[in-house]
């Protein structure tokens, strides 16, 4: 891992009436629009669904790397997301974000030390840590044949 801090570059560009364009030094372009329920057409990766993916994404390369330091075996891991977007105090803002993840694991497997694991991740993520809404975690851990 690098130094920190670490800094993340990103533009965002759009004519009056098109999608914009999310662009990264390094990464392939993205097309962003408002969702349905502001408006637009509900088919393109809103920021309101690339808040949830990011929570999703970093919960599960968070418990990557927790499993790796802990030399914990592990199949697979989902992670849903479900954030709640609402009118507080005559401001809009994300209240709560519900983490419902399955992690599957070997036959075998310690499941409080999964559990354990899990929670930790749920802990560390960088994403719900700069975030002020609450969140809650639902695990399931299934054991593999």
């Amino acid at each position: 891992m690098q130094d920190m801090p670490h800094h993340y570059a990103v533009s965002a560009a759009a004519r009056a009436t098109e999608n914009i364009e999310l662009s990264s030094p390094g990464l392939s372009i993205i097309e962003s629009a408002s969702p349905a329920e502001f408006g637009g057409p509900g088919d393109q990766w809103s920021p309101e669904t690339l808040l949830a993916a990011s929570v999703a994404g970093c919960f599960i390369l968070s418990f990557r790397a927790i499993a790796r330091a802990s030399k914990f075996d592990w199949i697979s891991l989902s992670c849903d997301v479900d954030a709640v977007l609402d009118r507080v105090e005559k401001v809009t803002r994300f209240t709560e974000c519900r983490e419902t993840v399955v992690l599957e694991v070997p036959s075998g497997t310690d499941e409080r030390k999964a559990m354990r694991l899990l929670e930790k991740a749920e802990h560390v993520c960088l994403v719900t840590n700069s975030m002020t809404c609450e969140t809650h975690l639902d695990a399931t851990i299934r054991i593999s044949d």
